[in-house]
């Protein structure tokens, strides 16, 4: 419980206990010296708090109950009235608990009380002009109390809200700062990479390939210096592909439609189809881990093209809607077999990159149909981990 809603409950419980001993000790001056009445008022005052105390203080069960509360409540002040006239003011002990949740109900309550007051002394012929004075001061000034604490209560929720947005708001820049900080590391290392082991292993490549012209075909030094070609030319290809994990090379120094038209025009120039982006709406700044991801999706779907399509044109589709961004790549190849499952490696890691960005990918394919890959996330999605790998 916050701090501010814990002094508001003690000082609930605080009123309650100042409504209803005065008016109890009171009705107990008026019973006189009857240990009888003495006994059923005590009892009918013990009743009410320990209704009262069960349903705001010693239930578990922090879900409001109003209802159960209210029916018991006015049983016992209906009682409490009619054994005593004086202890009918402790309606007001019983609205104590909506003097705050509910303004509206309380002060149409005290002005219901008063009246009901007012009732009571007509019938019994004790009313005076003095009694409705004295009663009508009495609801004004509980009126007025009760929109000062309302007043204070707005204020309290209002800069406790306040707070809350504050507290988001430095949540938010910790963990923009963090992806930032994690973004800037991960280029770091990709120059880093790229400048060293991938420029030496491509340096140890070429000298080996001299070396290899040199040597007689068939000699044992030739077929070792073959392997360490095939093992410096292996070595080279992962440190690409690990400086291509960590940051897009088409993402440097360009945004995402423009890292997907180069994609697009190198599928074209290099499996002879004609290919098409179409960039739609007005492009918003996203995170760019998720960039990368989404990067990673057109890459991989344009792959699958390339390898099992048999595709003449494909069309890409980039589209920023309002609180999403929609990719779509379409092509007009043999589509998907029945017999092949929607499911696999490519197909799978593409489904878990759109899944850890909060998104939704769909496949729509026929055999002869062409397929269709429709992924959805939205503008404000940051990847959950980062580390997926490349399908």
């Amino acid at each position: 419980m916050e701090p501010w809603e814990r002094w508001k409950l003690l000082w609930q419980h605080g009123f309650f206990a100042l409504a209803l001993g005065p008016v109890s000790f009171g009705a107990l001056a008026g019973a006189g010296h009857d240990p009888a009445a003495v006994a059923i008022r005590l009892g009918l005052a013990a009743g009410l708090a320990g209704w009262y105390g069960y349903w705001f203080a010693g239930r578990r069960d922090p879900s409001p109950a109003h209802l159960p509360y209210l029916l018991g409540a006015a049983g016992l002040w209906a009682v409490m009235a009619a054994v005593d006239p004086a202890l009918l003011p402790v309606g007001v002990a019983i609205l104590i608990p909506y003097c705050l949740r509910r303004p509206l109900w309380a002060a149409a309550a005290f002005v219901l009380l008063g009246a009901a007051w007012l009732t009571q002394g007509l019938i019994m012929g004790t009313l005076t002009w003095s009694s409705v004075l004295a009663c009508v001061v009495g609801v004004v000034v509980l009126g007025a109390t009760h929109g000062y604490l309302a007043t204070l209560d707005h204020e309290g929720r209002k800069r406790q809200a306040l707070l809350d947005q504050l507290a988001a708001a430095q949540a938010e820049l910790a963990a923009a700062e963090r992806r930032a900080g994690t973004l800037a590391e991960r280029q770091r290392l990709a120059r880093d990479i790229h400048d060293t082991l991938t420029q030496g292993f491509a340096s140890i490549a070429m000298q080996l390939d001299a070396a290899q012209a040199d040597l007689p075909p068939g000699a044992p030094a030739t077929r070792r210096v073959e392997q360490a070609i095939r093992t410096a030319r292996e070595n080279l290809a992962e440190s690409r592909r690990l400086v291509q994990a960590l940051r897009p090379q088409q993402l440097d120094g360009a945004g995402l439609p423009e890292a997907v038209r180069q994609l697009a025009a190198r599928l074209a120039d290099e499996a002879a189809v004609t290919a098409h982006t179409v960039v739609t709406g007005e492009p918003a700044a996203l995170d760019p881990a998720t960039e990368t991801e989404l990067l990673r999706v057109v890459q991989e779907a344009l792959t699958n093209i390339r390898r099992h399509a048999r595709a003449t044109e494909v069309t890409v589709t980039l589209s920023y809607l309002d609180d999403e961004v929609a990719i779509d790549v379409q092509d007009n190849g043999t589509g998907i077999p029945a017999t092949r499952p929607t499911t696999g490696v490519g197909l799978g890691s593409m489904r878990e990159r759109v899944d850890n960005l909060g998104g939704t990918l769909t496949v729509e394919t026929g055999p002869g149909e062409g397929t269709t890959i429709a992924a959805t996330v939205p503008v404000s999605a940051v990847p959950a981990t980062t580390g997926t790998g490349a399908g």
